[in-house]
């Protein structure tokens, strides 16, 4: 029996909405392309904010898929591979060559620096485990996007960048939990509007100096500690429960 026409229309607004879903996740492998001719063309700043564009996509598509139930109304292409290969590439990729050339590291530990960030988070994408059951990361989420926002922005001693990206591979492989402020559930509203706010204060830190962006430095400290804040009690209530 044929299907009715209101049916067949509704199929096709789904089929749609879902190949949509997907085109929005893709761009984010155009992002990162702006990201790279970015650093080619030596120009750290906008590198930084193409990245930053690339992980707001991220951070919205998964929710999109799901509203949308994309899985189901397209089986036959997993969605989460995609996210995946462009995650690799604009979380870890272009932040660790980004790190390389713009972040000051000790001249014979450079390269060394970069091989860390690629290897550990191919041990984090890999990671079946990535993810509690409330949605926090298990383990130092491959964020290096983020961590070279940081780098670049404090100019740190090589030596301390250096221990701290160590130490962010190591964690990689632990149990500490790190927020998903986009799928935690707890807070989820307070937890989006920090990260936006997060967001706008490093933009302006990146456009300007912080001598002219004080608010922007003050505003970042505090959101960067309500994160650091939010993953050592979730890290905490497990040892205790």
């Amino acid at each position: 029996m044929a299907q009715p026409l209101s049916s067949q229309a509704g199929s096709h607004a789904s089929r749609c909405k879902a190949w949509s879903v997907h085109a929005f996740t893709a761009s984010g492998v155009l992002l990162g392309t702006m990201a790279l001719l970015s650093l080619i063309d030596n120009d750290p700043v906008a590198c930084l904010l193409w990245l930053g564009a690339a992980m707001m996509v991220d951070g919205v598509d998964g929710a999109l898929a799901r509203k949308y139930e994309v899985k189901a109304i397209l089986p036959h292409f997993d969605g989460s591979t995609l996210d995946m290969v462009i995650d690799y590439l604009t979380w870890a990729f272009i932040p660790a060559l980004f790190i390389y050339f713009f972040v000051e590291l000790p001249s014979y530990l450079e390269l060394l620096s970069v091989f860390i960030i690629l290897l550990s988070s191919m041990f984090c994408f890999c990671n079946v485990g990535m993810k509690s059951q409330d949605n926090y990361f298990v383990g130092f989420p491959a964020a290096w996007n983020i961590a070279a926002a940081y780098f670049y922005i404090l100019d740190l001693s090589p030596f301390i960048t250096f221990a701290t990206i160590v130490l962010l591979a190591i964690l990689t492989v632990t149990k500490m939990k790190f927020l998903h402020p986009f799928r935690v559930r707890l807070f989820m509203p307070f937890n989006i509007a920090i990260t936006l706010a997060w967001c706008a204060c490093v933009t302006s830190l990146l456009l300007s100096s912080s001598e002219h962006a004080a608010w922007a430095l003050w505003g970042w400290g505090i959101a960067s500690a309500y994160f650091i804040g939010m993953c050592l009690w979730r890290t905490a209530k497990e040892w205790f429960d």
